[in-house]
Parts: C-alpha cells; sequence; structure tokens
C-alpha cells in the first residue's frame, strides 16, 4: 500500500507522517525521505538511507500505533533547507530538517523524532 504525498511546505511532512503512520503505510513513510536521509529512532538508534528508515518503520507500524497529531511549529526556512519541529501530545518534541528538491517539493533529510535535550 503506497500513498505517496508531494510536500509542497516542510510541515507537510509531519502532516502526512500522522496520517501514513496511522495508515501503516511503510512506503509512503520511507517517501518522505532523501535517500541518504538519516533517521534517529527509536532513542539512541540511528538509521541512514531509505533501506535502513524502512527496516525502522516496518517495526513501528508493526505495533500498530495510533498516532495524534501533535502542534506543528511554523517552520524555520533559509533557501532550501527548513527546521520543523513539533510538540507531541506526550509532550515530546521532533525535530527534523528538510530540503527542497529541484521539483519544489520537501523532504527531510535529518529527523529526530524524540528529542531529548
Amino acid at each position: 500500500m503506497t500513498n505517496k504525498k508531494v510536500a509542497t511546505e516542510p510541515n507537510d511532512l509531519g502532516k502526512y507522517f500522522v496520517e501514513l503512520a496511522n495508515a501503516g503505510d511503510v512506503d509512503g513513510l520511507v517517501a518522505l525521505y532523501e535517500p541518504d536521509a538519516v533517521l534517529a529512532f527509536p532513542p539512541g538508534n540511528l538509521a541512514t538511507g531509505h533501506a535502513e528508515i524502512r527496516k525502522v518503520y516496518e517495526q513501528f507500524v508493526a505495533a500498530a500505533p495510533v498516532l495524534e497529531p501533535g502542534r506543528l511549529h511554523p517552520a524555520l526556512v533559509s533557501g532550501d533547507l527548513a527546521l520543523t519541529a513539533a510538540t507531541l501530545t506526550n509532550g515530546d518534541v521532533t525535530v527534523e530538517i528538510a530540503r527542497r528538491q529541484p521539483d519544489g517539493s520537501w523532504l527531510w533529510v535529518l529527523d529526530q523524532p524524540v528529542f531529548q535535550a
């Protein structure tokens, strides 16, 4: 099941993540990232590239989590880079860096879904 979402704004990525995760769409989740992106999840682990990110999300959706959209913070955009962040309903904070693609869409390059100070 693939429901490729095209992010026309950096914060679209966070919205689409919740939709795709709740639908169990691993392919859709992986498509939110650049091919060589780095995902820091679960905390203490790094997944680099689509193949490793796919493994993380296969395990994640197998647990059938029900995600609630958190509060998206305004994206901080400088040229083709954007810092995105959200406060989740449990109080955790996510922090990501997205890059504008040649077609004008956005993909995550770095993703720290559970930021711990």
